[in-house]
């Protein structure tokens, strides 16, 4: 399986909130639950919940934390932003777009790495970005995909408009359209791309996400209400988080080999898709990127795409929508309507040794 990083619009977010699912309540308790997608970067998340990390570190506060996989990623953010999880696993863009879109205020409590060479825009043959102008190409519309097209375009000078179209085209679709004989250049994300560049020696890769680094951020948030009064789950989920971090960090083959099996890979490829993740093993570089003096410009260029496409509306400036708040109390977008924030404490508290 693989991550789809998908955007669904405001309005379908604002439909699941009006759905039948009642909205988890913001006060004291015991019991929480997080949701996950596959993915390399969030495949920590199941290793939480298979090893039994997780359960030893929700006992040490007293608490439940409950990790349960949802195969479909855009589901997984739907059902959080409808109340039946207390976080999840999603891209800084599908926050944005999805919960803090939808009216939930959401906290990025881990962020946990950033794509490096993950997301890639492909090409037939050889040639340059350039290349593209007139031509069509194939990707997951409205997804990190596009916004790494957008971003791809921008830097030679054209635009969406100077393509021969996009056409949309599912993750599950993407390695049959590729083999296509129409299909010229595709833009998606590993194991994809690891499978398209590896089965085709023609396949060029004309810009990646290590060109834009920090900006396709994969993080774990959860209810900003719910983390307020409940400390300890922030510092149960922040405390497990770290420890596999650790794990990783030290190359411990046991962990990583359960990480491949779960995402369908082995060792060998699990760790080539960790070599294009920017991963924040040491709690310490994840504070660091969310007080990165370059996370709001990122934020704004984000809010920008997302409004361009009409997913926070259409018409209207970014400052006059969703607020993003940073660790220092600054904010880009509506800073009276704050519904995204990066809160650096859980990440510091875990870099201090006070968990």
């Amino acid at each position: 399986m693989t991550k789809t990083k998908f955007l669904s619009a405001t309005a379908l977010a604002l439909g699941i909130l009006a759905g039948s699912v009642a909205p988890l309540a913001a006060e004291e308790k015991t019991e929480f639950k997080l949701a996950w997608s596959i993915y390399v970067g969030w495949m920590p998340w199941g290793y939480l919940e298979d090893s039994g990390i997780m359960d030893k570190w929700a006992e040490k506060y007293g608490i439940d934390v409950e990790i349960v996989q949802i195969n479909d990623y855009v589901e997984s953010i739907n059902q959080y932003t409808a109340g039946a999880f207390d976080g999840v696993s999603a891209t800084n863009m599908d926050t944005l777009s999805i919960p803090s879109g939808g009216g939930v205020d959401t906290t990025a409590l881990i962020i946990g790495d950033y794509s490096n060479g993950n997301d890639a825009v492909i090409l037939k043959g050889e040639g340059t970005l350039e290349d593209l102008k007139g031509a069509p190409v194939n990707l997951v519309e409205l997804s990190v995909s596009h916004y790494l097209l957008a971003r791809g375009l921008d830097t030679v000078g054209l635009k969406e408009a100077d393509l021969g179209g996009v056409i949309n085209t599912s993750d599950a679709d993407m390695i049959a359209a590729y083999a296509t004989s129409d299909v010229k250049s595709v833009v998606t994300w590993n194991p994809l791309v690891s499978e398209i560049t590896g089965s085709n020696p023609d396949a060029t890769v004309l810009f990646d996400s290590s060109k834009i680094p920090g900006e396709i951020l994969d993080l774990m948030v959860v209810n900003t209400e719910t983390l307020a009064d409940n400390p300890a789950f922030g510092k149960a989920v922040a405390g497990a988080w770290y420890e596999v971090m650790s794990l990783m960090a030290a190359g411990d083959e046991a962990t990583l080999t359960a990480m491949a099996e779960a995402s369908g890979t082995d060792l060998a490829g699990y760790k080539a898709q960790l070599a294009a993740t920017e991963m924040f093993f040491d709690p310490a570089d994840a504070v660091a990127q969310a007080q990165s003096a370059d996370l709001p410009t990122t934020m704004t260029n984000v809010a920008e795409f997302l409004f361009d496409k009409g997913i926070l509306g259409e018409g209207a400036p970014s400052a006059d929508f969703v607020g993003i708040a940073y660790p220092d109390g600054s904010t880009t977008g509506d800073a009276g309507n704050v519904k995204f924030r990066f809160d650096a404490t859980y990440m510091q508290m875990a870099a201090d040794g006070a968990l």
